[in-house]
């Protein structure tokens, strides 16, 4: 059993800034890649960024520059420094992580529940 818990969303007037966490737990060996996704009302869900076990990142278009993913591995733990933030960014923003729970087992894909981010003045 893994347990993805996100923390940090609220609510923060526009071009202010939030960092968002996600701590993993259970049975971790180790995590591959962890991300952070984000599903506007009316929208599909989309990645916004990823970091993988090397710590090579990649970023969705709209949040280059603004958004920086960073991983503590020996937390089991990713974060999300969100500056210079929109409106557009408001979504409830969700973390996901490839885990293995065995040393020689292939991951598996786990979803915490979510955070909501809102950006309004």
């Amino acid at each position: 059993q893994v347990q993805l818990v996100e923390s940090g969303g609220g609510l923060v007037q526009p071009g202010g800034s939030l960092r968002l966490s996600c701590a993993a737990s259970g049975s971790i060996f180790s995590i591959d890649a962890m991300g952070w996704y984000r599903q506007a009302p009316g929208k599909q869900r989309e990645l916004v960024a990823g970091i993988i076990s090397g710590g090579s990142t990649n970023y969705a278009d709209s949040v280059k520059g603004r958004f920086t993913i960073s991983r503590d591995n020996g937390k089991n733990t990713v974060y999300l420094q969100m500056n210079s933030l929109k409106p557009e960014d408001t979504a409830v923003y969700y973390c996901s992580a490839y885990v293995r729970t065995t040393g020689w087992g292939r991951p598996y894909d786990y979803w915490g529940q979510g955070t909501q981010v809102t950006v309004s003045s």
